[in-house]
């Protein structure tokens, strides 16, 4: 496995999305930890989560839980694995998305992914998405607490823009280490962010990198340049996708969801795959 960094932690290049293994789409447990062992085994040492991965606000945390069960049965060492979780989004009764930025219910927030997770300390904890409520500095400011409180090792932001980027690391003195934002071939409007990550050594993690849980498997016949490079290289066009993306910059670790085995190892088996110029330049065109 060929690895990048997060903050001065070396994790793998291709990371685990454990979104899809959440309740909210009905995946059988054993299964999803089946696929959560597989990429544990095939090198993976880094697993994203968040506290609003579930189906309502009665499951809330549901993904947290399952990732802390999942590491705990592990026959191998995990101590080397970072996981990362967000808050700052909620669910409501029914599943509806809501955003909640105030610095008092991220705080609250932080200490109940700390007992779901069963740490004493948050390897990675993300603002999950700006609330237009809430100044951005104020929200940010929780993090800069927690982090120095010891709550959590990295801070991170998710879903920011540049100028929303440079004044989280201003607020934060430099400390933010992670930007998860969305990309894809589908969507590749978070490219300034990316360019900005890599100017300021800042881990981009693009999230929906294959196109979201939906449209994942229709990346070949949507994009015909992916599908025209895997054909020649015989290889998927998913795992094309997550090469181009490593290709970007050393910044850049896709976070793709999974939950099966079989998507797990084609995914890992992006870091191998060095694409030539010209086929970077054919996907990007």
């Amino acid at each position: 496995m060929r690895t990048r960094r997060i903050g001065d932690v070396e994790v793998s290049a291709i990371g685990l999305g454990a979104m899809p293994m959440s309740s909210e789409f009905g995946k059988d447990k054993q299964a999803s930890q089946a696929t959560l062992h597989a990429a544990l085994a095939a090198g993976v040492t880094f697993i994203d989560t968040a506290d609003a991965y579930c189906a309502n606000s009665a499951d809330f945390g549901d993904n947290e839980r399952f990732v802390a069960q999942a590491l705990a049965a592990y026959p191998g060492d995990t101590s080397g694995v970072l996981v990362a979780t967000k808050g700052g989004h909620t669910r409501d009764a029914q599943g509806a998305w809501g955003l909640n930025g105030d610095p008092g219910y991220l705080k609250q927030a932080c200490e109940a992914s700390l007992k779901r997770l069963g740490v004493d300390v948050i390897g990675l904890y993300q603002f999950h998405r700006p609330d237009p409520s809430v100044p951005i500095g104020d929200s940010v400011s929780a993090l800069r607490d927690l982090l120095d409180a010891g709550k959590i090792r990295y801070a991170g932001v998710s879903n920011f823009s540049p100028a929303e980027i440079v004044e989280a690391n201003e607020i934060l003195g430099g400390r933010l280490v992670s930007v998860q934002n969305q990309f894809s071939p589908a969507f590749r409007g978070s490219e300034p962010e990316l360019e900005l990550c890599a100017e300021l050594g800042i881990a981009f993690l693009p999230w929906s990198p294959l196109g979201g849980i939906t449209k994942a498997a229709e990346l070949g016949s949507g994009f015909a340049a992916f599908a025209e490079v895997a054909d020649g290289r015989g290889v998927s066009p998913q795992q094309v996708c997550l090469a181009w993306m490593l290709a970007k910059s050393e910044v850049v670790v896709p976070i793709p969801g999974a939950s099966r085995i079989s998507s797990v190892l084609d995914s890992v088996a992006a870091v191998h795959l060095d694409l030539s110029a010209a086929e970077i330049a054919h996907l990007n065109g």
